[in-house]
Order: C-alpha cells, then structure tokens, then sequence
C-alpha cells in the first residue's frame, strides 16, 4: 500500500522533501528564541544594561523574520506537494477505473468508487499535508524543547518526561480503539451516497410515484447510522483534550512550584524560569499537535487502504499481450458457456449449478451476415449473453469465438470497436447531436452521420429540431425522448462500422412503425454485417434468419421462425400470448 501511494507524489518529490527542511528551520529559528529571551531578561533587564537589551532584542526580531519566512515556505510547499499528490492519487484511481470490467465495477459499486475518490482522497491529502508539515514540526519542537530544558535545568526537565510518558499511554489506547471505527465511518460513506445516487438518477420517477417522503426517511437512516458511528468515534478522540488540559496544568503546577523553590534557593534564575515556562508551553503544544496527527493518520488509514486497492486492483479482464487487431468476419461461436455474476462454491450437481448460474451449457453458432433475434423472459440471460461476445464480462466455464478465433486472444480495442453494443440503458451525453454521434466514430463526417441516423430512423427529428445536428443535448438526453434517445444510440453505433452489431432490446421505446423500418433498413443497407436483435417482441424478431430461444439461462432452442412454432412449446406460448392477447412474454 505504502509503495502504492508513494509513487504518486512523483514531481512532487522535491516539494515533499522542501517542507520539512523549511518546517525544521523555522522551529529551530521558533526555539531558540525563548533562549535568548532568559538572556535579555538576565543580562539586559534584571542587569540594567540597556546596551545587551538592544542587542538580544535585535538577534529576536531576525529570528522571528527567519522564521516567518521559513514558516512561509515551508507552507507553500506543503500546499504544492498535497495538492498534487491529491491529484494523482484522483488520476490513478481514475484511470485503472477505465480499465475495470464489468465484474470490478458490481464489486466496489458506483457509489462505493465515487466515495473513495472524493471522501478518501479528500482525506490522504490532509492527513499528508500534516504528514509534511505538523508531523515534523511537532517532535522536532518537542525534542529541541526538551533539550533546551535540559541545558536551563536537568531536574526540572523531569516534569515533562513525566507528562510525555502519561500522554503517549493514553493516545495509545484511544488511537487503539478508533481505529477500526474509521473504517466503518467510510462504508456508511458510501452507502450514504449510493442514497443520495439512486435519488438524483431517478428524480424523475421518485417525483412521478411521489416518493419523496419515501426517499428522505431512506436518506435519513443512512445519515443517522452515519451520525451515529461518527459521533462515537470523536466522542473517543474528544477525550483526548481534556487528557492533554491536564497534563499542561499539571505540568504548569509542578513547574511553579520547583521553579519557586530553586529561585528561592538561588539555583535557577528569573529568566531561566520564564524560558522554562515557554518551553513547557511548547513541549505541551507540540504534544497537542502530535495527537491531532495521530487523529488524522488514524482516520486516513482507512482511506489509504480504500484508495490503494482501487490502484492496485488488476481487472478480471486484462487486454493480451500482442492480442489480435483484426477481426476477420462476423461469425460468433459458443461453447459449453456458463456464467454466474459471483464465484460458485462447488455444488453437488449439474442441476444445482445451473439454478445458480445465470448462463449454462450455452452451445450455438452464428455464421457472419446473419441476422438473429434472441428472445426470454426478464431474467432469461439475453443481455448477459451479448456481453460476452465483446468482453464486457468473461465466462466461467467454456469459450467464446468471434471471427474464428476466441476472444481472449483479441486486443479489446479491435475487439470491442468490432462488436458495437447498443445496450438497454441508452446514455447520452451533453454536447451536439453531432458530438454523441462521434463517440462511434470521432472521425465521422457529417455526411456519413446523416446517413447511420437515415438508417436509425433518426435524420427525421434531428432535421426538425431548432439547429439540426447542432442542437445541444442535455446531461442524460433529458431534452429527448426515449424513443429518439434509442434511435441515436443506434446511429451511434452503425457509425463503428461494426462487424457485429447487438441490438439489446434497443428499440422498446419506438413504435412497431419505426421499429420495422430500422431492422428493414439495417438488413438491406448492412448485408454482410451480423445483427443480433434482443427483444421482447416476436414481432421484432420473427423476420430474423434464426432465433434463439432462452429460458432460466438455457437455450431451448434455435432455428427459423417457422421451425420454433411447430417444435418450441415456450416459443409457442410466447407467439400465442402475444399475437392472441398483445400480452408480453411474461406475462
């Protein structure tokens, strides 16, 4: 973990190193100051001797100068380095982010990754600017205070061995014990915005069920539990002030009484006394800064290991060495695929696996050219099956093949800029049309734009919005509807020139007008490119040159249209229900 986070201070290096040098500086310059201060009382004031007033008062103020400028440099690089490091911890994280499958993501979650970025982050770069700053200002007073001490007087010095040994027990045992709830404070974290998320994506839909009351009393909870865990772990660390109160008065306390006796006994001097009195004061403040370090690398322990794993994580898919950069054609092929979304415990039969899984024994081949519809129930498996062929997930058990090779000999750019996915959720981002349209192709001239959205059905509302293929779209495609959403997703995607296409369930929000115009034009104008089309709908499918049939993660069968009314009984229903009812397949 420390390797980790160590490579990210990078050009920073010399910042990091600069701080503490400045921060050294500037206590030695901060406590030698009292030192002097005994000899203008002794030798310049008790003295009467203004000539050594003046003389000491002036090496004073140059050490205050020395020391505010070194404080001011030190704090800049503090600053500099912190910031940085913050930067490239966001940056890191960021990008082994990109390269997560499908599989990390469910893993650490949304949520859980947006927290770790800010909240985590947030706290590294405090915890490493004290690290820089006040971790090595606070010994190196306290050490250089303590020796002072020493060279005034070794007996009083005592005192504050005393106090040093009481405070460390007891930082100790509080440190020992809150520990652990840092950890805990930073899932309620995430849990907190997984909350604050799912609301916001679905503002829409919370305010169209009026569910907000619903929504705030689930805010709420999380809050609370959060409140709650927080509160119990500064109430721990809150107990550290009075601790250390108590030591600086009893440090306070003993030093009066000695200092006064001594002075009595003419062993130790009015100034001498008054430089303890400073150095006591600093010792205990930098005792006090030491503790506030301790709470905030305790806090920031968690955070460490939460942002180090998300650097260190290797991603279940990892791109092959010299993998191949060309697709040949579009010819898909499974074999004996099984895939579950969590790692299988070994299971005493077939049967029960294949309840566990949510593909099994998946055995079919899909020539290039073709066109195929897949059709099941919700929960069948359709979308998992497609995002096998491009990678987005890998199967658990046996191989999947795309232009004759499998597809983990492919480099994932060619592989996936040959398998173009328009999947269920259709995203959109704020920009042009134009600009969500070369996400397919950022090379794309208008020209061919036009002619992937004539073939999407889409040139038709494109051309009567106010700028055409200008016109700005909102964050989410909320100034669209869903209906034109899908159809510029689908544009989108014809825009890869893809060898495959996959058509997931894509046009649920067009009419069955628009929706048989796009396959007839898909078919016509695409010949030699194989489509696979997910729906609901036999409707959508049955013009397909096979479909294949899923139920419960199992193919029940795979031929023409024709064939799986006379020989597929769920096929059958499907058909029956549909064309007797205009029911769906579940119902």
């Amino acid at each position: 973990m420390l390797k980790t986070l160590y490579r990210q201070i990078r050009q920073y290096r010399t910042a990091s190193l600069l701080t503490p040098v400045f921060t050294a500086l500037e206590v030695v310059m901060d406590v030698l100051i009292p030192y002097v201060t005994a000899s203008l009382i002794d030798k310049g004031i008790n003295a009467g001797d203004m000539q050594n007033v003046y003389f000491y008062g002036a090496i004073m103020i140059g050490m205050a100068l020395m020391s505010i400028v070194f404080g001011l440099a030190g704090g800049r690089c503090s600053a500099y380095a912190s910031t940085g490091f913050a930067a490239n911890l966001r940056s890191a994280m960021y990008q082994n982010i990109q390269r997560f499958a499908f599989s990390d993501i469910d893993k650490y979650s949304t949520s859980g990754l947006i927290t770790r970025m800010t909240t985590d982050v947030n706290s590294l770069q405090n915890a490493f600017q004290q690290l820089l700053g006040i971790s090595v200002r606070a010994p190196f007073r306290l050490v250089l205070s303590v020796l002072m001490c020493l060279v005034i007087d070794a007996r009083l010095s005592l005192v504050f061995l005393v106090a040093l040994v009481v405070l460390s027990f007891s930082l100790f045992h509080i440190i020992k014990r809150v520990a652990h709830m840092f950890q805990l404070v930073y899932e309620r974290y995430d849990a907190l915005n997984l909350s604050v998320q799912e609301n916001i994506t679905g503002i829409r839909l919370v305010k169209a069920f009026v569910r907000e009351d619903y929504e705030n009393e689930k805010f709420s909870r999380a809050a609370e539990k959060l409140y709650r865990l927080y509160v119990k772990a500064e109430s721990l660390m809150a107990l550290n002030h009075p601790i250390m109160n108590m030591v600086v008065y009893g440090c306070i306390i003993a030093l009066s009484w000695l200092g006064a006796h001594y002075i009595v006994e003419g062993t130790l001097t009015t100034g001498e006394l008054t430089s303890l009195f400073t150095y006591v004061m600093s010792i205990l403040m930098s005792l006090m800064m030491l503790s506030m370090t301790f709470v905030m690398l305790t806090q920031s322990v968690a955070s460490a290991h939460r942002v180090a794993e998300i650097i260190e994580e290797e991603p279940d898919i990892v791109n092959p060495e010299m993998g191949r950069t060309e697709v040949n054609d579009g010819s898909i092929e499974f074999r004996n695929v099984r895939f579950d979304y969590a790692p299988l415990t070994p299971q005493p039969s077939p049967v029960t696996t294949h309840k566990k899984s949510a593909l099994f024994n998946i055995n079919f081949s899909i020539k290039s050219g073709e066109t195929i519809g897949v059709i099941g129930g919700t929960g069948s498996g359709k979308s998992t099956l497609v995002n096998l062929i491009c990678r987005l997930y890998d199967p658990r058990e046996g191989e999947i093949w795309v232009g004759g090779h499998p597809v983990k000999e492919y480099d994932l750019t060619a592989l996936r800029t040959a398998v173009s996915v328009v999947l269920q959720q259709n995203i959109l981002f704020s920009g042009s049309v134009l600009d969500n349209l070369h996400w397919g192709n950022p090379h794309a001239t208008l020209e061919q734009c036009r002619e992937a959205c004539k073939i999407a059905q889409a040139d038709i509302f494109i051309s009567q919005m106010p700028q055409g293929y200008d016109t700005h779209i909102e964050q989410g495609g909320t100034n669209v509807s869903g209906g034109q959403k899908q159809r510029l997703c689908i544009a989108r995607a014809l825009l890869r020139a893809p060898k495959i296409l996959v058509l997931d369930d894509s046009t649920s929000a067009c009419d069955t007008a628009t929706d048989a115009k796009i396959r007839e034009a898909i078919h016509h104008q695409l010949p030699k490119m194989t489509k696979i089309i997910i729906a609901q709908r036999i409707l959508s499918v049955k013009d397909c040159d096979r479909i294949l049939v899923l139920d419960n993660g199992v193919v029940t069968g795979f031929d023409t249209h024709e064939n799986l009314l006379k020989n597929n009984q769920i096929y059958q229903e499907i058909h029956a229900i549909q064309t007797q009812n205009t029911g769906d397949f579940d119902a």
